[in-house]
């Protein structure tokens, strides 16, 4: 079977082109497909890095696929106020391979998709300012342009697996009437049901791509009268971050894709069920409101779990190598205290790390005896929170703060350090959260906050319930939330406890978590989710 995979982000195999935990998800995926003996392409941006990919893995121009083409844009007035209300780009894009794992990756790069090297992602403020804005759509231009006139064959049927709905949305209706394309659409963390995007673009997009039969009334309804309890809840949720108002003149995302894909993958149990119900969320009540909670309803069968893992490299490491000592001393902190370790993106509210920097600074203003240890990602590697900073700065000894992006090797080297992983995502934004996975895999004890999407982690299950791997706070749905600050520092006092009963042998509950959590998160293999 020919499977193509389409991702804007997919640089597991290289750090720099790493964003989050999408990245692992495409790359260990298509590596599996391979393996299992399917003919795998991935389409994915060169994002700028084209040169410095071709000095370090190889890569191979095709200058044959070279295309100049235009790519019509609309702009909403309401945002693009001194703007044309209709734009066409032209767009030069060449394309560039990589045969790395049994996998074609196949870059494009043109004057759009090599924007924003560092960052990759257009940052939120530069909508109705700056045309980088349209990047991740002129990659879905681009793309499937490509897709259709490269990689489509009458002889060879193909399976185009496509990640995240606001960087794939056009797929699913454009290639529906293809018998010879399938799409399936996988949803790795939880943007907001209510996304959408500016209807007049997609009409001008799907009229590129000569589909005339999408009803896209039908896939959000006519707007809710003033006094409708529908309109009542989106007004109350407006703002949030699990909701935001659109005008008419918008249509949504994820019915799109839930109309047209031929499956609608979610990458965890609990997270399917979620975004199926928004079960116990601020957002129930509203989505039960909604159309696609009837076409989810209607299409059940066409929705699965896919799953996701740990990679192959992390698990075949052996965290009794790592020189823990050795490793803390260079990093500033006391190897005789428990360390508590965080890897992630830098996304202050969805990731909870402003509540785990409160919760740090008030225990280590406290005298806890603990070392933390947190990484927040950024693209350039830059201090991205004063705040977050001056804690830092102000207990050297107890609190090593990294804010560059760094390979497995040096994440690996962390994470076997840790005794304790805290992850306190909010808004049931996740998916699986393949880094509390990965220090899981070494021996940490999860505190994290008790969401649906990763109860397969089980550390929402009572300390002492045999299958238990570590603590939970409840989950939030606020930003800058004291209630979760002082959760996360109450589960941090207990957990110092615990480990200090380990250390003395007065007490096996640490020793059991541990051993839990290890053995809970090597069963997370991708040949299981393939």
């Amino acid at each position: 079977m020919h499977i193509i995979t389409f991702s804007f982000e997919c640089g597991g195999f290289d750090p720099r082109l790493m964003r989050g935990g999408l990245s692992p998800l495409v790359w260990q995926l298509s590596r599996r497909y391979a393996a299992q003996g399917h003919r795998v392409s991935l389409v994915t941006p060169g994002h700028g890095h084209v040169d410095r990919l071709r000095a370090a893995h190889g890569i191979e121009d095709l200058p044959h696929l070279t295309r100049t083409r235009t790519v019509p844009l609309a702009l909403d007035p309401e945002v693009w106020a001194s703007w044309p209300a209709d734009l066409d780009v032209d767009v030069t894009t060449t394309v560039h391979r990589l045969r790395l794992d049994g996998v074609d990756v196949y870059f494009l790069s043109n004057a759009y998709l090599d924007l924003l090297p560092d960052r990759l992602y257009p940052p939120p403020g530069v909508e109705g300012r700056d045309l980088s804005h349209f990047k991740p759509l002129v990659f879905q231009a681009e793309g499937l342009r490509f897709v259709q006139e490269y990689l489509r064959s009458e002889d060879e049927p193909a399976v185009v697996h496509a990640f995240e709905p606001a960087y794939h949305y056009l797929l699913p209706p454009v290639l529906a009437p293809d018998p010879f394309l399938h799409t399936v659409s996988t949803v790795a963390a939880n943007a907001p049901i209510g996304q959408k995007v500016y209807r007049p673009q997609v009409t001008r997009m799907l009229k590129l791509f000569g589909v005339a039969d999408v009803d896209l009334d039908a896939l959000d309804g006519p707007p809710p009268e003033e006094r409708s309890t529908r309109a009542v809840l989106s007004r109350a949720l407006a703002g949030t971050r699990m909701h935001v108002e659109y005008g008419p003149d918008h249509v949504g995302l994820f019915p799109l894709i839930a109309a047209h894909a031929d499956l609608v993958d979610f990458v965890s149990p609990g997270q399917r069920a979620y975004y199926s119900t928004f079960r116990d969320t601020p957002v129930q009540a509203l989505f039960e409101t909604l159309p696609v909670a009837r076409t989810l309803r209607q299409r059940a069968d066409r929705v699965i779990t896919g799953g996701c893992a740990v990679t192959d490299s992390w698990l075949a490491r052996d965290t009794a190598s790592v020189d823990r000592h050795q490793v803390l001393r260079r990093l500033g902190i006391d190897p005789a205290l428990p360390v508590f370790y965080h890897a992630a993106r830098y996304a202050v509210h969805h990731k909870g790390q402003l509540e785990l920097m409160r919760a740090i600074e008030e225990l280590l203003d406290d005298g806890v005896e603990a070392g933390f240890l947190l990484r927040c990602s950024t693209g350039d590697g830059a201090a991205a929170n004063a705040y977050f900073q001056s804690v830092a700065d102000r207990h050297p000894d107890r609190l090593r703060l990294a804010w560059d992006l760094a390979d497995e090797d040096t994440l690996f080297e962390e994470a076997a350090c840790a005794d304790f992983c805290v992850y306190p995502s909010k808004f049931e934004l996740d998916g699986f959260l393949i880094a509390q996975a990965e220090a899981m895999a070494c021996g940490a004890v999860p505190i994290a906050t008790d969401q649906h999407v990763t109860r397969h982690f089980r550390h929402a299950l009572p300390s002492g319930h045999p299958e238990a791997t570590g603590f939970s706070v409840p989950g939030s749905f606020h930003d800058d939330d004291p209630a979760l600050a002082r959760g996360l520092a109450a589960r941090i006092r207990t957990a110092v406890g615990v480990f200090a009963a380990h250390v003395d042998g007065s007490d096996p509950t640490y020793a059991r978590l541990s051993a839990n959590s290890r053995a809970l998160a090597r069963r997370f293999t991708w040949e299981r989710a393939a």
